[in-house]
This record gives structure tokens, sequence and C-alpha cells, in this order.
């Protein structure tokens, strides 16, 4: 009976000490910078995005951080430092057979739209733009990235971001100028209403598109009136104006109308969400032009045409 005692003591003596060299193996950190370390060549993207990161074990994650600490930055008389929140940054994790990076990118206003073009010539999405401040100087903006893809492609694309953003610091970005009064506009509508395909309404001096979306909230329907409407808005003269207003969106037809208005060098100026619980999910796009009317009636065009949205128009 003792000897049998002894044996059972022996194998849990055995067993125990198995457990514990298989806990030291594994909890042994990972080293940085190694292939295979979450799945991820680590050392390649630090090398592709110019920036050092840090290996999130747990979640296997690795994380790119870039801070904006050349910017002098003051919120309601706080100084902002970048622990505050003036880090750009960049995350990637491998899902399956491919990678995905998420990252929230720093700028200052002028520098929003040449980032931003960066990020979606090479293969970014991007996903939202808004202030995370109130009473901040100087003004500064979040534009959140993201992307699915190969590890390479991915980080060179967010180090083209970085690259853009260190270009456009210190005030080299893009600001545009012009003098309109509202008050002396000689728009032509009856051509505005041909280049945009919408009638348009005309007050003050400016004129104004709104063409109504239509989404269920609460088993109702919502539509122009509640504010689920593409608009815009023309002030000036055919040789120089300027269009402001707001997108409505699936989500799916976010990033083309991004890169139409891009492409006719009008900025956005906000990304984000109206409303909650709205079927399908609407998304909302602000955006700000300068130019002859014609060229800005074109680009709002453009855009408008890669929507599903209803041509129903009136006033906003």
């Amino acid at each position: 009976m003792m000897q049998g005692s002894g044996f059972w003591r022996r194998l849990a003596l055995a067993l125990a000490l198995a457990l514990l060299v298989t806990g030291a193996v594994h909890a042994q950190p990972p080293q940085g910078g190694q292939p295979g370390d979450a799945g991820l060549d680590t050392s390649d993207i630090e090398r592709r995005t110019g920036v050092k990161g840090e290996l999130s074990a747990q979640e296997g994650v690795f994380k790119v951080s870039l801070p904006r600490s050349d910017i002098q930055e003051s919120a309601a008389g706080v100084k902002l430092t970048p622990p505050l929140g003036l880090t750009a940054w960049a995350a990637f994790k491998r899902t399956g057979d491919a990678t995905m990076v998420m990252g929230d990118i720093v700028l200052l206003e002028d520098q929003v739209n040449p980032v931003m073009d960066v990020a979606l010539r090479n293969g970014l999405e991007v996903t939202a733009l808004h202030n995370h401040f109130f009473w901040d100087q100087p003004k500064v903006m979040f534009m959140h990235i993201g992307g699915m893809g190969e590890t390479a492609r991915l980080a060179d694309a967010v180090g083209k971001v970085f690259g853009r953003l260190r270009e456009t610091a210190g005030g080299k970005g893009s600001v545009p100028r012009a003098s309109i009064d509202p008050a002396r506009s000689q728009l032509d509508a009856a051509r505005l209403d041909a280049l945009l395909g919408q009638k348009g309404t005309s007050k003050d001096g400016v004129y104004k598109i709104t063409v109504g979306r239509t989404v269920r909230m609460h088993g109702y329907e919502m539509g122009k009136a509640m504010g689920v409407n593409t608009w815009a808005a023309f002030a000036g003269t055919p040789q120089q104006a300027v269009v402001d207003g707001d997108f409505a969106m699936l989500e799916s037809e976010l990033q083309p109308v991004l890169k139409a208005l891009r492409a006719a060098n009008i900025d956005i100026v906000a990304i984000h969400n109206h409303m909650t619980g709205e079927e399908p999910r609407m998304m909302f796009l602000h955006f700000w032009g300068e130019g002859p009317a014609e060229g800005l009636a074109r680009g709002v065009r453009s855009a408008l045409d890669l929507t599903t949205a209803s041509t129903r128009t009136g006033a906003h």
C-alpha cells in the first residue's frame, strides 16, 4: 500500500514539474522584430513604415506610433503632449490569410487632404475624420484609416502616409483662400441644374440642391426632411465660386465618393455618422471646394452618380 502511495506521489510531482516547464516556455515574451511574431515580420513593418512599434502578444497586434511632438498644441489653456492624444498610430493584425491594419492619424487642418490623398492612392480606406478636442489651438483633426491585404503592401502604404505627414508639417499643407460674398453671387442656376442633374433653388445669393435618401429607424421610414439627404450649396460667380455640403452615403459608397471629390480637388472636412440604429447604416461626409463653378459642379456630380440616392430634390 505504501509503495502504491509513493508511486502516485512521484507521478503527481512529475506532472507538476511538466506543467511548470510548459508554463515557463509559454510565458517567455516574444522578441520584437523577429519574423513570425503574431504571424508578422515586425522588423519589416518598422522598416517599411519608418516608425518603431510595439507588439501586444496577448492580442497578436503590432502597433507603430508616431508622436506629433512637432505640434505646439493647447486646449482650453492646457498644453497637450503626445501621451494626451497627439500620437498617430497604425496597428497590424493577422486575420486568416491576410493582414488587417487600423489607425488614427493626427493632423493639422492644412494636412488633412494632402495626407488623405496619399492614403486613398495607396489602397487604404479613410473611415472617419473628426475632432477630438474643443478649444484647441491650432486646430487638430483625426483621420481614421483601415485596410486589409498583404502585410508589406499595407506597411508601405502606412509609411507613405507618415511620410506625407512629415512633409506637410509646419504649415506646408494646403489652405484654400477665396474672396466671395454670397450677396454678390452671379451664378447661372440653369447651367448648374444641367451639370448636377438636379433642380436647385436660389436664395440670398446661394444656389442649392438637396437629394433625399431613405432609411428605417424604429420601424419607421425617415427621409430627406428628417435630414437623411445629400446637399450642396454654391455661391460666387462662374469664374470663382465656393461649394460646401454634406453627402449621405451607404458605407459601401464612402470610399468611391471620397475619391471622386478629391479627384475634383474638393476638400473633405468631416466623415462621421448622424444617427444610430438606422437601416441601412448611413455615413455623412462634409465637403468644401473653391474654384470655377462648373468644375465644382462636375466634381459634385461625379460623386453623386456613385450613390444610390433618390432623385427627390428640394430646399434644405
